[in-house]
């Protein structure tokens, strides 16, 4: 049987495992968040070191991208370097596969019109295929990196206004403390209210759910979520506050939808290679024979 499992510098309260069957072999699949103590999940890594067939890196970011440079994440590199014998990802190889093809599959199969719908996206460095896919189908965006990692009131409104700020300030936010840009531990279990107008201007709130979350208003009747890695507890959450339509780009599996580095964990294990022979067809590959297909829910 093969396992993979995620250290995640998240919420424990997000915890998961499932048991399921891909090409006819069992895989356990399974979450473990650290509650934001970066040494306890180096700890961990090293403990289950070679006795996973691959890792996930959940909670922080080992690579941020903006166009063609890429720019690594200094507390992620110390997680990273403790992983000797099991192969560890945090995702960011899928990203610029599925979560552009989920951009896609809201035209191809949702038949949704994308021109010109107004697109917040709470972090595009976080996931810039798809930022670039929804550029590409004439969506209007507006970036919140400033927003939301920084809690500065100052939204871009292009791909070349993002990679600008992403070539100036990328060097020397990626040497800071990944708590201090991204919500670790128990401060995964809180919303604060803020910065309204940018999500009732959106038609589509899209990007890393815990961000979305962060600042989350009441009253978005009829906007649609584009995310990854919920709960039934943040189903409902969602519920309650009026979005119509959520799409993960990760697959349910017992009621939950698994990360990107979980799901880039599985198909590394699954093709028995080292992560960076793999490149964007060998994942499309790897995605196609596994039957993975976006997760729906229709909320409204």
């Amino acid at each position: 049987m093969k396992r993979v499992v995620s250290v995640s510098l998240g919420s424990s309260k997000r915890d998961h495992r499932v048991q399921v069957e891909f090409l006819g072999e069992q895989v356990t699949i399974e979450r473990i968040g650290t509650d934001g103590d970066l040494e306890k999940a180096i700890e961990m890594i090293e403990e289950l070191d070679g006795k996973v067939d691959a890792f996930g890196m959940g909670g922080i970011d080992l690579y941020l991208i903006a166009g063609g440079k890429r720019f690594v994440v200094r507390d992620a590199a110390r997680m990273a370097k403790a992983a000797k014998f099991s192969p560890m990802v945090d995702g960011s190889g899928l990203k610029n596969t599925l979560e552009r093809q989920v951009v896609d599959y809201l035209q191809n199969h949702l038949k949704l019109q994308l021109q010109g719908k107004r697109v917040l996206m709470v972090s595009g460095v976080d996931r810039f295929g798809m930022a670039e896919a929804f550029t590409k189908a004439g969506c209007r965006m507006v970036f919140g990196d400033l927003i939301f990692a920084l809690g500065l009131p100052i939204p871009l409104t292009s791909l070349r206004s993002l990679q600008w700020l992403a070539n100036m300030l990328l060097p020397i936010i990626t040497k800071l403390p990944f708590a201090f840009l991204y919500p670790t531990g128990s401060k995964q279990e809180q919303t604060t209210p803020k910065y309204v107008k940018y999500y009732q201007d959106a038609d589509i709130i899209a990007g890393d759910f815990l961000f979305i979350k962060k600042y989350m208003p009441d009253g978005l009747k009829d906007k649609i979520v584009v995310t990854n890695t919920v709960t039934a507890a943040d189903i409902e959450e969602l519920k309650a506050k009026g979005i119509s339509l959520l799409v993960t780009s990760t697959p349910e599996f017992s009621g939950r939808s698994f990360g990107t580095n979980v799901m880039e964990a599985l198909l590394v294990a699954f093709a028995n290679r080292n992560p960076g022979e793999l490149g964007e067809q060998d994942y499309l590959k790897l995605l196609r024979d596994l039957h993975f297909e976006p997760r729906v829910v229709k909320l409204a």
